[in-house]
């Protein structure tokens, strides 16, 4: 069973268990992987691959976590509880992210290996890196990792 089908079927079990933060999410994303079939010239009845399915799963947990930050700025707490509640759901479908302390380490190998020492190529350092993690870690973990080092 593929996580597109899995996903789906959670649709029956959120509502099942009255769960309307749970059954909101999971209808997004089925909303969302079917959006993206549709943007690829796929069928709208097909199942999107395990990887098209983070892919996206990626994308809505962003979108969520800009929506905290921005409501947030803003003072309202209460809005930003609500985006943290669906964050939350969405980030059990995704693989776990590295830690700092990892980024850490191949950011250091990936500055030696590259030679870069100072803050002008801190977008080809993290670019560099960010490749290389392959989507395994929060973006602005690199960042924050590669403006340390080059600090």
């Amino acid at each position: 069973m593929t996580l597109h089908e899995q996903i789906k079927g959670e649709v029956k079990q959120a509502m099942l268990a009255k769960d309307t933060v749970k059954l909101s999410v999971v209808r997004g994303m089925v909303s969302a992987f079917t959006n993206e079939l549709v943007a690829t010239g796929k069928m709208p009845q097909d199942i999107l691959d395990d990887a098209g399915v983070l892919k996206v799963i990626k994308k809505l947990a962003n979108q969520r976590k800009d929506s905290i930050d921005q409501f947030e700025k803003g003072g309202r707490p209460e809005l930003a509880d609500g985006e943290r509640a669906e964050l939350a759901i969405l980030e059990k479908y995704l693989p776990a992210l590295m830690s700092r302390e990892d980024i850490k380490k191949v950011a250091i190998a990936k500055k030696e290996a590259l030679g870069i020492t100072d803050k002008a190529k801190a977008g080809q350092l993290t670019g560099a890196i960010m490749k290389e993690l392959g989507g395994n870690a929060d973006g602005n973990d690199v960042k924050a990792v590669v403006e340390e080092l080059l600090a």
